[in-house]
């Protein structure tokens, strides 16, 4: 969608640059610069309903009236259609003499050098603006040129000055009048269809927002193609088709438009964004149905179709923009970015609309809309903003999501190998360890009579015999990780206890180790399973020395938690084994189940605690532990 809104931005600009500059091209080739007439005389044809067609050679200077182009059109009386225009023609200095008439005002046109007619086009359809480029010849000085122009509408005549001129110059400016609407319309409608197919692979949920979004944009650019005097000037054929299409885009806009508005910010207050949607639908359809009554009669109902599909639509436009806005401004003050982002376009669009329907009405239609185009171009930009926006949420929603499920998985699959084992320690452990114990004792007193080899070779058996009865101890403890006794455990003396135990086996490692406790900090649990498992992180700390190492302790409280920070600058651990600390059967050892950090994990669990690790390759590794703090005993003496 930004690429569409990129290339929208690139072809208007390069289009209007080329034409921009072809005419300046032109211009400065022309050694003889085009000739503004800005006065002409007009007369009304007569009210008894006379087209009066016939040149008014003999009529008298008092019945002409001097028009200004730099004000106002004369108002139209009432029971008058047609209309006189004449136009004293200069010296004609030129190759190839042209007139040209920028905004002319009329249904059927007929134009005459004198008594030569030179141009005639009757429109049976509404579309009252016309731009021609008359070609003159040099035998035409002086003459005068007399234009006569009929309507069904409430305005008539030469709105703006009139050129004459070099044919090759004059044309450029004639092909150039709504060329640029015809560009920015067929931009729109392409990035209406580049979006409607995007919405075909999108998630269903956006799917409506994103095909109202598509509908309103074409619809749009429908507008800008067929309002453009372009069309009629060089494709006056398809001026009906033009006509209807134009009708069919407005009938579509305003409802899609509000349709859009529910769907990103909800039905408001009383639901009545979603009241005035459904009255929009009806009255577009009432419209519709009118636009094919009008049209199978061969336009005999056109001047009240006229009325219902322009004048009345035109005043629901003006009140769709101002509930719209309100509601807008209300989502913002809410805080709501989407809301924000809307006002902001909507904000242009409907200011810029709004103050030109305002001032057409004010000119009683003796105005011609251009504005609104680019003011729907900033809105039209700004939901493409939100839309990218609500996707680019929903896509991180789909991601956390994944994200969530992936560690839902990690978990269950954890739990499952926790379950294996407690299963396995079950049916096992009882079995195993009593034969283990009888041939232990038997052993003990064998070697007690061994000499030499013999009792080298009984150590070793004892040895191994104890590791066995401490790996059937750890599947005891994932079988009952339940305590038998609990009690208020202070945590000063626990770990003076462990530093007690563990420091000469740190001071052989080349290491030392610092204890930090803050204050009384109490917990609840079991001596000896929590001095368990926290010898099984200290032992691993001071295992992963590589040479003068040292381990921190720090305890303290924080809100109802205690939290215990042990840190170590052992040779650390790469991001994939630090992942998978604690599963079943995994050591980064040469020797070892990989038992001792899992029943650390069950112990801390059971304590309802939790504990993470943090390591970084060569730096070190640090565990952090989060247990619930316990209030002190009356006696403040831990069992």
């Amino acid at each position: 969608m930004r690429l569409m809104v990129k290339i929208l931005h690139i072809t208007i600009t390069l289009s209007l640059l080329l034409i921009g500059c072809g005419s300046i091209i032109v211009s400065a080739a022309n050694p003889n610069p085009s000739q503004e007439i800005t006065k002409w005389q007009m007369k009304w044809g007569d009210e008894t309903g006379n087209a009066g067609q016939e040149i008014p050679w003999s009529e008298g200077q008092q019945s002409w009236m001097n028009v200004d182009s730099k004000k106002e059109l004369p108002e139209l009386p009432s029971g008058v259609s047609s209309s006189w225009t004449r136009i004293s023609l200069p010296d004609l200095s030129y190759v190839s003499p042209s007139v040209y008439i920028d905004t002319l005002y009329a249904l059927h046109v007929r134009v005459y050098v004198e008594d030569r007619l030179i141009f005639e086009e009757n429109r049976k359809y509404i579309k009252d603006n016309y731009s021609l480029l008359l070609p003159l010849s040099k035998e035409d000085n002086g003459k005068t040129l007399y234009i006569w122009t009929e309507t069904m509408q409430d305005r008539i005549g030469i709105k703006k000055s009139v050129m004459i001129g070099e044919h090759s110059q004059l044309i450029n400016e004639y092909i150039e009048n709504g060329l640029s609407d015809v560009i920015l319309g067929c931009a729109f409608f392409l990035v209406a269809i580049v979006l409607f197919i995007s919405a075909l692979y999108i998630n269903r949920d956006y799917f409506s927002s994103v095909a109202s979004l598509a509908v309103v944009i074409a619809a749009t650019g429908i507008l800008s193609i067929t309002y453009s005097p372009f069309i009629y000037t060089f494709y006056n054929k398809l001026g009906p088709i033009s006509n209807v299409c134009l009708d069919l885009a407005l009938f579509s806009l305003l409802p899609a438009l509000t349709f859009l508005f529910e769907k990103l910010f909800g039905s408001g207050k009383f639901s009545i964004i979603r009241k005035f949607r459904q009255f929009q639908v009806l009255y577009s359809s009432f419209c519709l149905l009118c636009l094919l009554i009008n049209l199978l009669s061969n336009n005999r109902y056109i001047e009240f179709y006229y009325f219902i599909s322009t004048t009345i639509i035109g005043v629901i436009f003006i009140l769709q923009f101002i509930l719209l806005i309100a509601c807008v401004v209300m989502f913002s003050l809410k805080g709501n970015k989407d809301a924000i982002v809307f006002a902001i376009g909507f904000g242009t669009a409907a200011f810029t609309v709004v103050a030109e329907l305002l001032w057409y009405y004010i000119q009683k239609g003796n105005y011609d809309l251009f504005l609104w185009k680019w003011g729907l171009v900033a809105f039209i930009i700004s939901l493409i903003v939100i839309l990218e926006r609500r996707l680019a949420y929903n896509h991180q929603q789909v991601v956390n999501y994944s994200r969530e499920l992936e560690r839902f998985n990690n978990e269950l699959e954890r739990s499952e190998k926790m379950e294996i084992i407690s299963e396995l320690a079950a049916s096992v452990a009882h079995e195993v360890r009593n034969p283990l114990q009888v041939t232990r004792g038997f052993l003990q007193l064998l070697s007690e009579k061994s000499v030499n080899e013999e009792q080298i070779y009984m150590s070793m058996a004892l040895s191994e015999l104890d590791r066995a009865s401490n790996i059937i101890t750890d599947f005891l403890t994932f079988a009952k990780p339940e305590f038998e006794t609990i009690s208020s455990l202070n945590l000063y003396d626990e770990f003076k206890h462990i530093e007690s135990i563990m420091q000469p086996l740190c001071h052989i490692n080349g290491g030392k180790m610092i204890l930090d406790v803050s204050g009384q900090l109490w917990v609840k649990g079991n001596s000896s399973k929590f001095k368990q498992a926290f010898i099984n992180i200290i032992k691993n700390s001071i295992e992963s020395f590589s040479e003068e190492g040292f381990i921190y302790m720090s305890v303290y409280g924080e809100d109802n938690k205690v939290i215990i920070h042990i840190k170590d600058n052992g040779e650390g651990m790469d991001p994939d084994v630090l992942h998978r600390l604690g599963e079943p059967y995994f050591t980064k050892k040469n020797k070892g189940t990989g038992l001792g950090l899992m029943v650390t994990f069950r112990i801390i669990e059971a304590m309802q605690g939790e504990v993470r690790f943090t390591s970084k390759k060569g730096v070190g590794t640090e565990s952090i532990t989060i247990l619930p703090l316990a209030e002190a005993p009356d006696d403040s003496y831990s069992l």
